[in-house]
């Protein structure tokens, strides 16, 4: 009798669960649509070297594009909520999927944001790693990522200033919000440290953000020279970083510059 009430009740919350699955509190990611075009085609029609798509399509796109690979349990409540919790969010940030639609100044500004979670480690996050162990990325392949990001945008050398207009701080805002937002905000941090006060501030300083060693050790002061070189390029500054954006055209960065000035 107690053998049977553990078959009966183990056959109840099998199938609450399954019942349960069907219901989407973060939203319907569509884990077993099926319509669902298979991962070969994730930026199939883009110029991204094929060892960096091969590693984009292994080890991010399950939560970062439309195509995921559910494993069994997605059949199953909560296991269901929680991996669509995170895909969701994840779609947000950046769906692949949709990458040949992006802009060409969103393709960079999302190129270096992979950069920067792949050097921090922050990505692919640990719930994912735990279940999907050779998701972790090798330090190849990180160096490969990096690389393509430096070939998308190719770093221009620090200008003089001769032929340059002075910092204009409005075009700045307008060049930070197009283009900075992905990671940086004024008065909080994300992905990069908060930038409200950075003009004047020391390197690696700012209260409860994980600064890469490299950055702290630097004892670098934020102004218009240290600045512009940073944006220039952060690995030429600082070896080691983890920040991989730089602001290409020199007018953009002295406007970029003028506007970090304003904000406290």
């Amino acid at each position: 009798m107690q053998r049977w009430n553990i078959v009966f009740y183990s056959t109840i919350t099998l199938a609450l669960s399954l019942v349960l699955a069907r219901v989407h509190p973060f939203g319907d990611a569509g884990l077993y649509a099926q319509t669902k075009t298979p991962q070969s085609s994730i930026m199939q029609h883009s110029s991204v070297p094929p060892e960096v798509r091969a590693t984009l399509i292994a080890k991010c796109a399950d939560c970062h594009s439309t195509q995921t690979r559910a494993p069994f349990y997605g059949h199953l409540a909560p296991f269901s909520w929680l991996m669509e919790r995170d895909i969701m969010k994840a779609r947000d940030e950046m769906n692949l999927t949709l990458w040949d639609t992006y802009s060409a100044d969103n393709r960079q500004t999302l190129t270096a944001k992979i950069v920067q979670q792949a050097r921090s480690r922050k990505m692919p996050v640990l719930q994912y790693t735990l279940i999907h162990r050779d998701a972790n990325l090798t330090d190849a392949e990180i160096q490969r990522l990096v690389a393509w990001s430096h070939e998308m945008s190719p770093a221009t050398p620090a200008d003089s200033g001769a032929s340059l207009s002075p910092g204009d701080a409005a075009r700045g805002k307008q060049v930070f919000e197009k283009r900075c937002t992905g990671c940086h905000a004024i008065e909080t941090s994300r992905e990069g440290p908060a930038l409200g006060g950075v003009y004047g501030r020391k390197s690696g300083s700012y209260a409860g953000f994980v600064y890469s060693d490299a950055l702290k050790k630097a004892g670098i002061v934020w102004n218009d020279t240290t600045l512009d070189q940073w944006l220039t390029d952060p690995d030429a500054f600082v070896s080691g970083n983890n920040m991989d954006f730089h602001v290409a055209k020199p007018q953009e960065r002295k406007d970029v510059i003028a506007f970090l000035k304003t904000v406290k």
